[in-house]
């Protein structure tokens, strides 16, 4: 299947890219059926301190929450407690009255309100932070309370951060596009909305504790702390230095619970803990002998529902090149189109900061990569660890 020596190329790809300072340290898992067919670690989980990245070395996960939460979400839905099609501001109503910002600046309703499948697919009109739209600057003080209150009194929770996105103008009308956005983070909130729980007890009691995943949590305890990785970015001279940024509103030292629990952005975890949960999905929903959700349930999450005109809001990504979205998800549908080499049906997402999954059904593979690294997303060194491995398929 891999031979020795292809093991030993794709473990070089890694250390040459900690050696060219493209990452700090990072660690790589390949499974394959279930079984781990290669694991290698390269360089550091902090330059300073000189501490080797380990297979236990827990990451700050950004974006790759976002799969989780998609799970958390379908879970309701099989369960009868929640409706994909069911207006947002019926859970959430900070939702109701939405209006768009159009290019002139004038706001107008809209035409059909927010529905959790909306959310779902990145197609509600929300979007991110930035200052190019009215939307975005909103969504950015949103944000940025979050952060100047969260060590504070009166932090912001989940369930108020999703109502206040809720007010702020959308920058598309929903359904109309596939916009990257705050919907996830919403999501959390949902999930708060039906089960009456908080977002980060609803995931520990389906999800994290039933896939023993012991260190993935919306915090680092203070035992633990000693195995997180430190961020880094690029100076201005393309040295690695250590990020100290709040970026999305995630604590940078994630040292104390935050009353905002991320659906988007706000998850650590571990190669082996993301591992259990990545694994699950390409068992269709079975961990170690136990169903946690319906093999069908799974089918849907892991499918892209994108039409083509929603579909033309990717163009600008260039590494979602031959991939739709849904369900918090990129799935490859035209490998020919990719920037890497891979297989029809495969889906995942990545991080900020460089984690990166993918779940290859066809080939029966997970690919999972951690790191910390901003502005990562799927760097380069994963295009050159897969194109490695599929090569050698």
């Amino acid at each position: 299947m891999l031979s020795q020596t292809g093991k030993e190329k794709i473990c070089e790809t890694l250390r040459q890219a900690v050696q060219n300072q493209e990452v700090p340290g990072a660690n790589l898992l390949i499974l394959k059926d279930g079984e781990e067919l290669l694991y290698c670690e390269e360089g550091f989980a902090s330059l300073e301190e000189k501490k080797e990245i380990r297979r236990d070395t827990i990451v700050r996960l950004y974006s790759m929450t976002k799969p989780v939460t998609a799970a958390a979400v379908m879970m309701l839905v099989e369960r009868g407690q929640l409706d994909l099609a069911q207006p947002v501001a019926e859970l959430i109503p900070g939702f109701a009255g939405q209006k768009v910002c159009q290019s002139d600046g004038t706001l107008v309703p809209v035409r059909r309100p927010s529905m959790v499948r909306d959310l779902m697919n990145m197609t509600a009109g929300l979007v991110y932070l930035g200052d190019e739209t009215a939307a975005e600057r909103e969504t950015t003080k949103v944000y940025e309370n979050i952060a100047r209150k969260m060590y504070g009194e009166h932090p912001v929770t989940t369930t108020e951060m999703a109502n206040r996105i809720g007010q702020c103008p959308l920058r598309y009308q929903p359904g109309e596009i596939w916009q990257y956005s705050s919907g996830a983070d919403v999501l959390g909130a949902v999930v708060e909305a039906v089960t009456g729980k908080t977002f980060g007890a609803f995931l520990r009691e389906e999800l994290f504790d039933p896939l023993d995943m012991p260190d993935t949590d919306f915090y680092v305890p203070a035992e633990k702390q000693d195995r997180l990785m430190t961020p880094y970015m690029w100076d201005e001279n393309g040295k690695l230095v250590p990020y100290t940024g709040c970026n999305l509103a995630i604590m940078n030292d994630m040292s104390v619970p935050n009353a905002f629990e991320s659906g988007g952005a706000g998850l650590v975890s571990t190669v082996d803990d993301y591992a259990h949960f990545a694994q699950m999905l390409m068992d269709k929903g079975v961990y170690r002998g136990r169903r946690l959700m319906g093999a069908r349930t799974v089918e849907f999450l892991t499918s892209g529902s994108l039409t083509p005109e929603q579909r033309k809001g990717m163009d600008s990504w260039t590494a979602l090149e031959g991939h739709t979205y849904g369900n918090l998800m990129r799935v490859l549908k035209d490998p020919g189109r990719a920037m890497a080499m891979g297989s029809q049906g495969e889906y995942g997402w990545d991080g900020w900061e460089g984690c990166y999954f993918a779940n290859c059904p066809a080939d029966r593979l997970t690919i999972l990569m951690m790191t910390q690294k901003t502005d990562s997303g799927v760097a380069p060194v994963v295009r050159r660890v897969r194109n490695l491995l599929f090569s050698m398929l």
